[in-house]
């Protein structure tokens, strides 16, 4: 998926009414259709540094399916 316009210089967009992260590099195809949702919402945010562990420190999860496999790559 190409980044939002918004955010072409970010990798990591957040839901503030859900408090989850996005990984918009790795996120599919099929899921794409969440940042269209989020961006018409205009509940987003964006984390400087644009890192993982910074969007951690304020709170926010990855969303389930990139964490369900970051696990199953970090394990194997």
């Amino acid at each position: 998926m190409d980044r939002p316009t918004k955010f072409e210089h970010h990798r990591f967009v957040g839901d503030k009414r859900t408090q989850v992260v996005y990984d918009v590099d790795e996120l599919g195809d099929e899921d794409a259709q969440l940042i269209d949702e989020l961006m018409e919402s205009e509940q987003y945010l964006c984390f400087g540094p644009d890192t993982l562990p910074e969007a951690r420190n304020r709170g926010y999860k990855l969303f389930a399916k990139q964490r369900a496999a970051q696990r199953a790559t970090d394990e194997g």
